[in-house]
């Protein structure tokens, strides 16, 4: 069960291995509200995944370690959990960039790419935990996970203590519904609104409809967000403690990254800019004069991604 706890436990257990990142003024994202930017494209490994993944093994017993973790991942939770587990295998789809291949390896893991997307790369995770005896790390239905997650929102409310609305990237839901417990917890007046890109929806679809929906197809430069469905305890968070889902589309996503890198000199993941194109393109409701703070969840993007990000906009 999650717990306000359970997250403040994991603030403890994370000081041997996380960087606390900054909070920085970005005024120029949006001149109608006071933008802030959680930096945690910054974080060790580049992404806010090493939290959840590292709390989660953190908590395993020891004859769980012994029989060695598996995960599933788009990149980030991978590179999370390598460098966590000293034995572990790791399911990547074959799309995955490959920076985010290379770091996983760098950190120890032996990487199974799978033909596909995330949700492809996770039934190979389970027939092999299954052949196996590996101990499986999901990367956002746990909540282990999503308590480390949480402690992300620990930060924000410390870092910016009159915060009026705290905008993040979703995917799976595991960082949401980390962020948004926290925060709701502890200042229940702030809002939370999760991002999705227009060709991954399937949280706001779930959200929409009432219950879990799986899509037949994801197509988006967001690779970290690239989820085909929500996770049940995700879609129980999400239900009760987020204020809204929207979606940006690939160009808004490409003008986000752009504007980071020219007026933030930041580099972020397409995933990790969906809240800063939200923000820039309002689609949150109801900004106007509030602060608001903007998760840059990742920034690990290959540099030929990059290329053709930067000139789509440009563009």
């Amino acid at each position: 069960m999650l717990t306000l706890d359970k997250v403040f436990d994991a603030s403890n257990v994370l000081k041997e291995v996380i960087r606390p990142t900054a909070c920085i003024h970005a005024p120029k994202v949006n001149p109608d509200c006071d933008v802030y930017l959680k930096t945690e494209n910054l974080q060790v490994t580049g992404s806010f995944k090493v939290r959840g993944a590292y709390y989660k093994i953190s908590q395993l017993s020891d004859e769980e370690k012994s029989h060695g973790v598996i995960a599933c991942s788009a990149g980030n939770h991978a590179q999370g959990v390598a460098l966590a587990a000293t034995k572990n295998g790791i399911c990547l789809p074959d799309g995955a960039p490959i920076s985010k291949v290379e770091a996983t390896k760098g950190y120890g893991a032996e990487v199974c790419l799978v033909p596909g997307v995330y949700d492809d790369a996770y039934a190979k995770a389970i027939e092999l935990r299954d052949a196996n005896g590996y101990t499986f790390i999901h990367p956002f239905d746990d909540e282990n996970v999503i308590a480390g997650q949480g402690t992300i929102g620990l930060e924000i409310l410390s870092q910016v203590a009159d915060a009026d609305v705290i905008v993040v990237p979703v995917g799976g839901g595991g960082l949401i519904s980390g962020v948004a417990f926290t925060v709701k917890q502890l200042k229940p007046s702030v809002r939370v609104y999760g991002v999705q890109a227009e060709g991954a929806p399937s949280m706001v679809n779930s959200l929409k409809d009432g219950k879990i929906e799986c899509l037949e197809s994801v197509h988006t430069i967001a690779d970290g967000i690239k989820v085909k469905e929500p996770g049940e305890h995700t879609f129980e968070y999400c239900s009760k403690y987020v204020d809204g889902v929207v979606t940006v589309s690939d160009d808004e996503i490409s003008s986000a990254i752009l504007h980071l890198i020219e007026k933030q000199k930041l580099v972020s993941e397409g995933a990790g800019a969906t809240p800063v194109a939200a923000v820039m393109f309002n689609k949150i409701p109801d900004i106007k004069g509030k602060k608001v703070v903007c998760l840059v969840s990742g920034g690990n993007i290959d540099v030929t991604i990059l290329s053709r990000v930067i000139k789509r906009g440009l563009l």
